[in-house]
């Protein structure tokens, strides 16, 4: 890819995050104008208040990060489920509503949410993480294929042993016990580095990728459901 998001307008939310900062640099890298609102989401007047802020955007990254609890799913209390959809789910319809009216009267936009691939294989002790990405990834699929009609692509990446600083900080990738469970379940062999994971974020943002629509594409190292 070159230039392949030129004369682009790109909102990247949590930009400090996350995947936030290195979306922000391989966007500005293919030509897109990146506007980087670092702010959290989960009040519910942010979302609609950061795409104002933003002001005409051709392309919505919804990088949204939260610390994944390990509470056994017996002992998941109200305030641990609610605080998780609040962080990861409840934005979505909320930045939605918010870019809906220029991206649908132009028939034109792309809505890419960054998510994760703990929704799609069972993982123990990630009961209300993997329920509130679980939600992302459903809520993408439905709004895609709405969308799609109007000219509007929106997609979500489902990413797991994906190099970042929330889930994998330096401290965990040099722990022998990560190095260790990296061999066992991973066939890569190793993280997916950031830069491979933000240039396929950039790729489904491009006119390359019209052809995807409430798509959920797996980014993992080889990782898989099962």
């Amino acid at each position: 890819m070159q230039n392949c998001l030129a004369g682009r307008r790109a909102l990247i939310t949590q930009s400090d995050g996350f995947m936030g900062p290195v979306l922000c640099e391989v966007f500005a890298e293919q030509g897109a104008t990146v506007v980087a609102s670092a702010e959290a989401l989960s009040d519910p007047d942010a979302a609609a208040r950061v795409v104002a802020d933003a002001g005409p955007i051709d392309i919505l990254v919804a990088n949204l990060a939260f610390t994944a609890p390990t509470t056994p799913a017996a002992e998941v209390g109200a305030a641990e489920w609610r605080d998780a959809f609040a962080a990861l789910v409840d934005p979505l319809p909320r930045l939605m509503a918010a870019v809906a009216p220029g991206m649908l009267a132009r028939r034109s936009g792309k809505v890419l949410v960054i998510g994760s691939a703990s929704a799609l294989r069972g993982m123990k002790r990630a009961s209300t993480y993997s329920a509130a990405r679980g939600a992302q990834l459903a809520y993408v699929q439905a709004v895609g294929v709405e969308w799609a009609p109007q000219g509007v692509q929106v997609n979500a990446i489902a990413q797991n042993f994906v190099d970042n600083p929330t889930y994998f900080p330096p401290e965990v990738q040099a722990n022998p016990r990560f190095q260790e469970r990296l061999a066992r379940e991973v066939p890569l062999g190793r993280l997916v580095a950031a830069r491979e994971d933000a240039q396929f974020a950039a790729y489904l943002c491009s006119s390359a990728a019209d052809c995807f629509v409430g798509q959920v594409f797996p980014v993992c190292g080889g990782w898989v459901a099962r």
